[in-house]
């Protein structure tokens, strides 16, 4: 068991083309892309924070400048808005980055899979356990209650291993999840006995998916870095946790909340409509503007 069961560092990696959302992602990342009035990346980010985590570490390619700045400070808009009076917008600007949190950047410089993006990391990283966020994925709680990575730091004080966020998925999508299987470990807790990459949906072990959150024991870097390449040729997260799980408990959390998947044009814009029926500022006058469309 880990002596210390916080987690203080959490890591992004967004090194991705986005080729789903060409021409948009030509020349601006696709984490920046905006559901109502935030970036994808900032979610996350925003997520990460709730969950108790100071330390955000950015695994990011090239064209990916725009996701550095996002969390730099803009000294001359910060002085416009001031020197204009307006506060409310100043106070907007400054806590994309709150004065407790750090960021630090490291590149990918090929594009070699999620496991090889997570390697990237571990100088930043160290011998500790640590949070992946992937910002595609852009998660909700539940009405009132925690943040779905908050679920999972109070699963890892419980265990003390590696974390992975799972949600049901329909058995003609299993093919695009990494699928886990394994027996019940109390309440929403499974402890995993079988984890699969993208299996058709005659190989898969159940419909479990794994979703784009994980809590992992530095061992996991051990075992991206002797692990060959796998399915499309990259270095797959999902083989180096099979190959984890000989040595450690891995568990899986059922999580309560929404995944969006943002990856997709179809996601994206289902959260950025639900997304804005939610907002405090326009969600009145767009739930009224939906409701007088001819569908």
């Amino acid at each position: 068991m880990t002596t210390d069961p916080a987690i203080h560092k959490a890591v992004f990696p967004v090194a991705g083309l986005g080729t789903r959302f060409l021409p948009a992602t030509k020349a601006s990342p696709k984490e920046m892309l905006p559901v109502v009035d935030k970036p994808l990346i900032q979610y996350a980010v925003e997520e990460a924070y709730a969950a108790g985590i100071r330390h955000m570490i950015f695994v990011t390619g090239r064209s990916k400048r725009a996701i550095e700045d996002h969390f730099d400070t803009v000294y001359e808009l910060e002085a416009e808005l001031e020197t204009a009076g307006k506060q409310e917008l100043l106070a907007l600007v400054r806590s994309v980055q709150p004065d407790d949190m750090d960021c630090a950047f490291v590149r990918q410089p090929r594009s070699l899979g999620l496991g090889h993006a997570v390697l990237c990391a571990e100088p930043l990283v160290g011998r500790e356990p640590f949070a992946v966020l992937l910002a595609d994925d852009l998660m909700v709680g539940p009405p009132g209650g925690p943040p779905v990575l908050a679920q999972m730091v109070s699963a890892f004080r419980q265990q003390g291993r590696s974390v992975i966020a799972v949600q049901e998925v329909p058995e003609d999508q299993v093919h695009r999840y990494g699928i886990v299987a394994g027996e019940p470990a109390g309440g929403p807790l499974i402890r995993i006995d079988r984890i699969v990459e993208k299996p058709s949906a005659a190989q898969a072990p159940s419909r479990m998916g794994v979703a784009g959150r994980y809590i992992l024991t530095p061992g996991v870097f051990d075992e991206i870095r002797r692990q060959p390449r796998g399915v499309g040729g990259e270095i797959q997260l999902t083989d180096a946790i099979a190959r984890l799980m000989q040595n450690e408990a891995v568990y899986a959390l059922h999580y309560q909340g929404k995944r969006y998947d943002c990856g997709s044009k179809e996601g994206f814009l289902e959260a950025t409509v639900e997304l804005a029926l939610q907002h405090p500022q326009v969600g009145a006058h767009f739930r009224a503007y939906l409701k007088g469309l001819d569908l």
